[in-house]
C-alpha cells in the first residue's frame, strides 16, 4: 500500500514539473548560402586550399622577380641555349623590292649572334613597320639558327602634291616616301589639303564608272569637301560634295559621254555641282595670227639667221 501511494506521489510530481525545452539551433546566413551550393563541404574546402596555394606561389614569384632571380634564371636558360647551338646565325629576309634593303638588314642583323631565347619577335616586326613602304611583317625563328622575315610592301596607287612636296602613296592613303615630280610615272596626281586621307572614298568613287577610271589622271581635293577630276584629254569634272551626290554625278557623266562624246573635244571644264543642270565651258578660240605681227617675226628670225 505503501508503494503504491510513493508511486502516485511521484507521477503528480512528474505532472506537475514542465519538461526541460529543446534548443533551437541558429543557421547563419553564411551556412545556409553553402548548403544551397551544388557542391560538398569537401569540394569546397579543397578548392579553399588551392586558393591559398595558387596566392602563395604568385607572392613567391612576384618576390623572386622583385629580387631578380627570374631574370637571371632566364639569362641562364639563354645561356645554356646559345651553347646548344640555338643562336641567330643566319637572316633570311624575302618580299623585299622597293623597300629599303639596307635599313631592313640593319635591323635585323642586330638579332645576329643572339641567343634565340632572347630575340623579341614582336618588337622586331614593331620596328619594321616604321618603314612606309612595309604594309606588314612576319618574323619567326627557324630553330635552331634561322631567324626568317617575310616583307609584304605596299604598292604606290597615286603621287600626291602637298606643301611643294610630291610623295608616292598606296591606296589606303599611307605615304611611302617623297620623289621627285617626274618619278611619278602614269600614277594619278593628287593634290589639296589631306587628299591622301580621302584616297580610299576617290578609289570607291571611281570603281562606280569603270568606263572612265582609266581615263582619269588626276584629282583635286578641293576645300576639304569635294573633287574636280583630270582627264587624259584635258578636260576638268567638277563634282559636288558628299559621296553619293558625287556619284551619280559621276555615272550621269559617263552615260552623257558614252552617248555624246564630250571628252577630247572642244569642251575643257565640266561642272556638275548642280543637280538640276550641267554647265560646260569651251576652249577659246584661237585668234588668227596678226599679218603685222607675223611679218616682225619673219623679219628678227631673218635677222637671226
Amino acid at each position: 500500500m505503501m508503494a503504491t501511494n510513493t508511486r502516485q506521489t511521484q507521477k503528480k510530481r512528474n505532472a506537475k514539473s514542465p519538461r526541460p525545452r529543446q534548443k533551437v539551433q541558429q543557421v547563419s546566413v553564411i551556412d545556409r548560402a553553402v548548403r544551397a551550393l551544388p557542391f560538398s563541404e569537401h569540394d569546397i574546402q579543397r578548392a579553399a586550399t588551392w586558393l591559398i596555394l595558387t596566392a602563395l606561389a604568385i607572392l613567391a614569384f612576384a618576390a623572386a622577380q622583385w629580387a631578380g632571380l627570374t631574370h637571371a634564371a632566364y639569362l641562364q636558360y639563354s645561356d645554356l641555349a646559345a651553347r646548344a647551338g640555338f643562336q641567330v646565325q643566319r637572316v633570311e629576309v624575302t618580299g623585299m623590292e622597293r623597300v629599303d634593303q639596307l635599313k631592313v638588314y640593319d635591323l635585323v642583323l642586330a638579332e645576329k649572334d643572339r641567343a634565340m631565347p632572347l630575340v623579341d619577335i614582336e618588337k622586331v616586326r614593331a620596328d619594321l613597320l616604321q618603314y612606309g613602304w612595309i604594309k606588314d611583317a612576319r618574323v619567326s625563328r627557324r630553330l635552331p639558327d634561322t631567324l626568317a622575315v617575310e616583307i609584304v610592301e605596299r604598292k604606290p596607287a597615286a603621287v600626291w602634291r602637298h606643301d611643294g612636296k610630291f610623295s608616292l602613296i598606296d591606296a589606303q592613303g599611307a605615304i611611302l616616301q617623297n620623289v621627285n615630280p617626274d618619278e611619278g610615272g602614269e600614277l594619278p596626281l593628287l593634290e589639296g589639303v589631306d587628299a591622301n586621307l580621302h584616297t580610299v572614298a576617290l578609289n570607291r568613287l571611281l570603281d562606280k564608272a569603270s568606263a572612265l577610271k582609266s581615263q582619269v589622271t588626276g584629282a583635286n581635293w578641293i576645300g576639304n569637301r569635294r573633287w574636280d577630276l583630270r582627264f587624259k584629254s584635258g578636260e576638268t569634272l567638277a563634282l559636288p560634295e558628299g559621296e553619293k551626290a558625287a556619284a551619280e554625278a559621276l555615272l550621269n557623266f559617263a552615260r552623257m559621254d558614252g552617248i555624246h562624246r564630250l571628252l577630247g573635244r572642244d569642251i575643257i571644264h565640266f561642272d556638275l555641282r548642280d543637280p538640276e543642270r550641267a554647265y560646260f565651258r569651251k576652249a577659246p578660240k584661237a585668234e588668227p595670227a596678226n599679218a603685222e605681227t607675223s611679218g616682225a617675226v619673219s623679219k628678227d628670225s631673218g635677222t637671226q639667221a
